[in-house]
């Protein structure tokens, strides 16, 4: 079997390599099975690669598929990004914007420059929707944390966009550095129909005017993993801070610190405000090339 399609890996969330979140990019000169699509992911190993094909749909977008090593996506947050930004590099020769299809729709991702973070690729999130609001108490022991450790003010619950995942506010950063996904723990919640995908926040300082957080994101794949930063669950939360106002009623210019437990650190910028047809949520993060080569 013959495959012969170049590819690249790139860190997202980070401006240097060997940090942030790692996706593999894969351009499918020839059209790929869907199996042998989810094979190649499952070769990289990595929390997601991304395929895309090498010209633009009749709309004007690059069609892009999403997954894991286990599962295709409708919607992952850094692969849309790293995607983007291997598109602009290759195809599109630095062009201000890049919108992909995806199966949640149609995702435009902008770049820009600034003097902090350098250049900064941002997606606006697809539209999402509120579920279940799950029991503190059997979260925080799927997490291995304490009914103590969570916020009480704010409660764990669903939300869903392309994908379904908990988020669960804790109070402390001790907390989210404590917390870990038992499946076992969680069959609770499974049965309740709840997913084994769970996103863990704090405030890193209680200041009315900061607008730092703490995050872990869990989930399932040939059991647990952990993402170093994860751009959906962001877009989530941005959301969830938004409809019950966690930094008051002022608009979200949130950063997040992920990946410092894993030794990838990694640095997610969200910004969030209301408007007439719910919530605006942009998420974005800066992309560092780590290697290329050639599928045989």
């Amino acid at each position: 079997m013959k495959i012969d399609c170049p590819y690249e890996i790139v860190d997202v969330f980070s401006g240097e390599p060997f940090a942030g979140n790692p996706l593999a990019v894969v351009r499918t000169d020839s059209p790929l099975s869907l199996d042998l699509m989810q094979k190649i992911a499952r070769e990289m190993n990595l929390s997601e690669t991304t395929f895309y094909a090498p010209r633009k749909n009749g709309d004007g977008a690059w069609r892009a598929r999403i997954f894991t090593p286990s599962k295709e996506l409708a919607f992952a947050g850094h692969p849309i990004l790293g995607a983007a930004w291997v598109i602009r590099q290759n195809e599109e020769n630095g062009a201000d914007a890049i919108r992909l299809a995806l199966d949640v729709g149609l995702i435009d991702v902008s770049f820009e420059t600034g003097a902090e973070q350098g250049e900064v690729a941002w997606f606006r999130a697809p539209p999402m929707a509120f579920g279940a609001i799950r029991d503190r108490e059997q979260v925080a022991m799927a997490l291995g944390l304490t009914p103590q450790d969570m916020d009480q003010d704010f409660p764990p619950r669903e939300v869903t966009g392309g994908v379904t995942l908990i988020l669960a506010p804790v109070r402390t950063v001790e907390a989210v550095r404590r917390a870990r996904l038992d499946l076992t723990r969680f069959g609770p919640l499974a049965a309740a129909g709840a997913p084994p995908m769970v996103y863990v926040f704090c405030r890193t300082a209680h200041e009315a005017a900061s607008q730092s957080l703490r995050a872990r994101f869990f989930f399932e794949s040939f059991g647990v993993r952990e993402d170093p930063a994860s751009g959906n669950a962001a877009a989530f939360l941005g959301a969830f801070l938004l409809n019950y106002n966690y930094f008051g009623h002022a608009p979200v210019m949130a950063r997040i610190e992920q990946g410092h437990d894993m030794g990838r650190p990694s640095l997610v910028l969200l910004r969030a405000a209301r408007n007439d047809s719910g919530f605006d949520v942009r998420v974005g993060g800066q992309v560092v090339l780590t290697a290329r080569g050639r599928l045989v």
